[in-house]
């Protein structure tokens, strides 16, 4: 065997040993970074919503009741012009804090508080909707009532001292001795309500029906569950006669 074909079989052997052999290090691809787990990935629309909840937030000013007149127009049919309805069926309006009416409103939105009409009517408003009618119904005097002379004792009683037997506390605990509410803790105004709403939610509340599982109105079920037919009647013509005595002083007529 020549020298030179010695010298190319051991070329030929040599290369074909390098091509079995492993690549280089240098020559391997690159590893392909594992793809984020999709749960904690963030949905492609998350910022675009948190901005605009931001810009939202930004621009909600406090109820305007100049606007607010304008914007509860449809709300006269049943609340009435001034927030006192001519219907003992329907909730007086007038006086009543801007932030409770604001809430409430969101809660038939969401559907948390159940009533066809009213859902109808607010679906379209805007939180500055919502204030704006809130700060122009506040703005307005609720017109007192008169309670029945037979059932306002019981009723004072219970109104103001509870009922001590049946655990039963005192409303004016959170509704104020006047009726007037406590806004800061979200508790409604009272005082001067018609009888026949009052008598209606009380029984809601003893029942579990309406917006009975909302966060601020638990107390509300509690507190209902103890009540007789006798007891419920006596606290809401109370509270049909109860107002403040200066009543015209504290809120625009």
């Amino acid at each position: 065997m020549s020298f030179r074909l010695v010298i190319a079989l051991a070329a030929i052997f040599g290369a074909g040993s390098a091509l079995a052999a492993d690549p280089p290090a240098a020559a391997q691809p690159a590893a392909v970074p594992a793809a984020p787990a999709m749960t904690a990935a963030a949905p492609a629309d998350a910022a675009p919503k948190a901005a605009a909840a931001e810009v939202a937030a930004a621009a909600l000013k406090p109820g305007d009741a100049t606007s607010g007149q304008a914007k509860s127009a449809t709300c006269a049919a049943c609340h009435g012009m001034d927030g006192n309805p001519a219907s003992s069926q329907y909730p007086k309006l007038a006086g009543q804090h801007e932030d409770y009416i604001v809430r409430q409103v969101n809660l038939f939105k969401s559907h948390k508080r159940e009533n066809a009409v009213m859902m109808g009517f607010v679906a379209t408003l805007s939180e500055q909707d919502m204030h704006d009618i809130g700060a122009y119904f506040a703005a307005k005097a609720s017109l007192p009532g008169v309670a029945d002379a037979k059932l306002v004792q019981r009723g004072e009683a219970l109104y103001r001292g509870g009922d001590k037997a049946s655990g039963l506390p005192a409303c004016m605990a959170c509704h104020g001795p006047d009726g007037r509410g406590n806004p800061g803790a979200g508790y409604p105004q009272l005082g001067g309500q018609y009888a026949d709403y009052v008598t209606l939610k009380l029984k809601d509340f003893a029942a579990g029906k309406g917006y009975s599982d909302d966060e601020r109105a638990k107390v509300m079920v509690t507190v209902a569950k103890g009540l007789g037919e006798q007891d419920i009647a006596a606290l809401a013509t109370y509270i049909e006669g109860l107002h403040a005595a200066d009543t015209g002083s504290t809120a625009a007529k």
